[in-house]
């Protein structure tokens, strides 16, 4: 794509570029990802920080930015940093609200031949993509993910501090991947995993189509393993502290149960148990504190959202929980 080229692909209106990201020295080159949905200002620091990177002289990198907004939030976002940054960049717009088409028209516009995907509401060490790179060299592997450590920019209550309701798991380095703990906010793959695939995220998938993606690789044969080391931080922002949230999410990530292969009768007797015990345990659970309180009831709504989802209601349609 030539330099400030107007995209006519699917889904894009107009596309800011710089190049198409190609190596000139024949080192390997990551093309980094990334899908944003109305935070501008989460995305003007995580392109500052990606811009940022140490490669060691081992590879070169650039960056591709999706939006997923038509009212195109990120646009001026990238358009005001683009000429100070030092690594290409180039901004395209799916207007059809699912964070999996925006994956994939991340994937499908950008040249590399390596992939890495990061959140808008996340931002990397200095040496994260190096961090994954040498991981994935060492390893012999086809993809390396690395951990999400949680940031707030305010002050959050005590009880959402000191409890783990927003903790991710940190796993050893070279730590072989369960699927179910496979994610795109902190991953960097071989393209060749993608295949010939125009959607190797599937947008059936209203929330989890990155574990269903991590399912069908690893299933495949493919081998993906952890980096300690390739930290990234996750922005929290006040809306993410209320028990709204809290319970949308979980219903959310309920209702993607059931659309996995590996789900069936068991899972279903699990959450009939599951939701009248639980029920019956929250007063008892909010007399012993909030926290206690919010981690059973976040409980209670994924497999309340399961026994749903597989009547067919769905309580959450939108991908996007932002309040």
């Amino acid at each position: 794509m030539s330099p400030n080229e107007i995209g006519n692909i699917r889904g894009v209106s107009d596309s800011i570029g710089l190049g198409d990201g190609a190596s000139p020295d024949g080192l390997p080159h990551i093309a980094v990802c990334v899908c944003t949905y109305k935070r501008p200002i989460l995305l003007k620091r995580l392109l500052k920080e990606l811009n940022q990177q140490t490669t060691g002289g081992l590879f070169t990198y650039s960056i591709t930015v999706v939006d997923n907004d038509a009212a195109r939030t990120g646009e001026g976002t990238v358009a005001e940093l683009q000429p100070g940054l030092a690594v290409p960049i180039q901004y395209l717009v799916e207007t059809n609200q699912s964070i999996a088409l925006a994956r994939n028209m991340a994937i499908g516009n950008s040249t590399g031949e390596l992939i890495a995907l990061i959140d808008d509401d996340e931002y990397p060490i200095p040496t994260w993509l190096l961090e994954l790179f040498q991981t994935c060299n060492e390893y012999k592997v086809d993809g390396v993910l690395g951990p999400v450590l949680r940031r707030f920019d305010e002050a959050p209550p005590a009880w959402l501090e000191k409890s783990s309701l927003l903790d991710r798991k940190v796993n050893p380095t070279g730590m072989k991947l369960a699927w179910r703990e496979g994610r795109t906010g902190n991953v960097l793959m071989k393209r060749e995993v993608l295949g010939f695939d125009p959607s190797p995220f599937r947008p059936e998938f209203i929330a989890g189509s990155d574990a269903d993606f991590f399912r069908r690789k690893i299933e495949g044969g493919y081998r993906f393993v952890w980096s300690a080391k390739a930290e990234v931080f996750e922005v929290l922002p006040p809306f993410r502290w209320t028990r709204t949230y809290f319970v949308k999410r979980a219903l959310l990530g309920g209702a993607m149960e059931p659309q996995l292969p590996t789900f069936g009768m068991r899972d279903i007797a699990k959450s009939v148990i599951a939701v009248p015990l639980y029920t019956l345990a929250l007063p008892f659970a909010f007399v012993a504190g909030q926290y206690h309180f919010m981690k059973l009831l976040v409980k209670l709504c994924n497999h309340l959202g399961k026994l749903l989802a597989a009547m067919g209601i769905h309580l959450i349609r939108d991908q996007y929980v932002t309040n």
